[in-house]
């Protein structure tokens, strides 16, 4: 089961915490909000197995200086 770990909003910013937790060894996805909108404005769900939620959501939380 996969579940939400971050609510990013454009793709850009989901590029970047799908970059970040890529690096630190984490399964990773991003599944648009809306089907309709450009990437720009569309928001996307950052989504990790659930067995690594806890543990992605800390490395987010630790680097969100950098994001």
């Amino acid at each position: 089961m996969w579940v939400v770990v971050y609510m990013a909003e454009g793709k850009a910013k989901a590029d970047k915490i799908v970059e970040l937790l890529t690096t630190e060894g984490f399964l990773v996805k991003i599944k648009p909000v809306y089907k309709n909108l450009a990437p720009e404005d569309n928001f996307f769900e950052v989504i990790v197995p659930k067995s690594e939620a806890h543990e992605a959501h800390r490395a987010i939380t630790e680097c969100r200086h950098l994001l």
